[in-house]
């Protein structure tokens, strides 16, 4: 079986893609506006040892899978690889075929992957995990990103919106969701690059925000400094898990969910709780399995190179979770369609630093990021994946939450 014929065979013979291997064999549509190009054997020995996706995204991370077009495109026209509809004969074959190569290769897996050592969701992993994905380049960021510096989810108030535009909103969303008033206590846990914090601060809150990335916290201080927010806002490299302050009139977790692990939920909401004054607000962003699934782990490529120990949960489990931790549940929305639409913007700004980037980081790195992004975004449109925000209140005496009859604040509904 030549080479272009194996990978038909994994990626299916109807996918409306180009096939071009080293070996010069080629099959699919000579017309279509996509091709894979396989520059290597080793992409067969990537293919025998992690059939799937998985040894596809090392071939790619490692440059010995190429492809011609738009990625994005190319991922929607891959995005029911599967070797569970290969015939046993022609799945035979396919062992027949990359075998050999395996055994006279064997690569090992990239230097990329992250190998987290010590117990799950320990103190130490997390911030080994953390360290691998956020510690990377604060440049890197910036041109990824934007000036926001702003590494989740936004909201777009029109479909032409800009990034930046699309941000602030979601800024100013999380905002009047907690009912933020000068004078106020926020904790924002899992701050980023101090993005919530300084948008609190410009409100005359006092914020206080977490990161267990050091190059986050360092950058956010001096965002802060920057703009004189000195006496409002602060940032800690720090585990959200020894925070001593208490009595916080909100708080903030945007994009922290994610990495905390279905066990650990249970602590989390309960301290979370624990930090908030009576009839304060908490606001938990983070991206969810649009079902309940009998899954501990997110797709291995991500596991491996983009949010090591990552776990995703469904939206009715986190809401329990919320619910059973003390938090009275007051509104609830799904912001899936604005994270494909993010995730859009920063593709394109990596395309559009692309050189730089590789300068910065190496084209393997460089490589994980737009393969990450534009599958993420595909997982988005296709409902693979979501976002939700969810506003609990801490309850007061007597079952008060200080919330008006309708909507956030009392002077409005939504």
């Amino acid at each position: 079986m030549r080479v272009a014929e194996v990978f038909g065979h994994v990626i299916g013979q109807d996918a409306p893609i180009r096939l071009i291997a080293y070996d010069g064999s080629k099959s699919g549509p000579d017309d279509a506006e996509i091709a894979l190009r396989i520059e290597s054997p080793r992409a067969l020995a990537r293919l025998a040892s992690a059939p799937g996706t998985l040894g596809l995204a090392r071939a790619y991370v490692t440059g010995e899978i190429d492809v011609e077009g738009d990625l994005y495109s190319a991922l929607a026209s891959l995005s029911e690889i599967t070797l569970h509809g290969v015939s046993k004969a022609d799945f035979a074959k396919l062992l027949a075929a990359v075998g050999p190569v395996w055994l006279k290769y064997r690569p090992a897996p990239p230097e990329l992957e992250a190998r987290p050592r010590g117990r799950l969701h320990s103190k130490f992993r997390d911030s080994q995990v953390i360290s691998h994905h956020y510690d990377v380049s604060n440049r890197f960021y910036e041109w990824v990103l934007g000036p926001s510096m702003t590494y989740t989810c936004a909201a777009y108030p029109s479909a032409d919106a800009t990034l930046e535009e699309a941000q602030a909103a979601k800024y100013e969303l999380v905002a009047n969701k907690l009912a933020l008033e000068p004078g106020m206590r926020l904790l924002d846990v899992g701050c980023g690059w101090a993005g919530m914090v300084r948008h609190a601060a410009r409100m005359g809150v006092h914020a206080l925000g977490v990161t267990l990335s050091r190059a986050q916290a360092e950058w956010g201080q001096e965002a802060i400094r920057r703009e004189g927010l000195e006496e409002f806002a602060e940032v800690r490299h720090l585990d959200y898990r020894d925070v001593p302050e208490t009595g916080f009139d909100a708080i903030s977790s945007i994009g922290l969910t994610e990495h905390i692990g279905k066990k650990q939920l249970p602590h989390y909401f309960g301290f979370l709780h624990g930090k908030l004054r009576p009839e304060g607000r908490l606001l938990n962003h983070c991206i969810t399995q649009p079902r309940t699934v009998n899954k501990r782990k997110v797709d291995p490529f991500i596991g491996r190179y983009v949010f090591p120990d990552g776990q995703l949960e469904s939206p009715g489990l986190l809401m329990t979770e919320m619910n059973d931790a003390g938090f009275e549940i007051r509104h609830e929305e799904n912001l899936r369609e604005h994270y494909a639409l993010t995730l859009r913007d920063w593709g394109r700004n990596l395309e559009e630093h692309w050189d730089e980037a590789v300068e910065e980081v190496g084209i393997g790195r460089a490589r994980v990021w737009r393969l990450y992004m534009a599958a993420c975004r595909l997982g988005f449109d296709l409902d693979n994946i979501q976002l939700h925000q969810m506003l609990g209140v801490k309850l007061g005496d007597h079952g008060r939450s200080g919330m008006p009859l309708r909507g956030w604040r009392a002077e409005g509904v939504w």
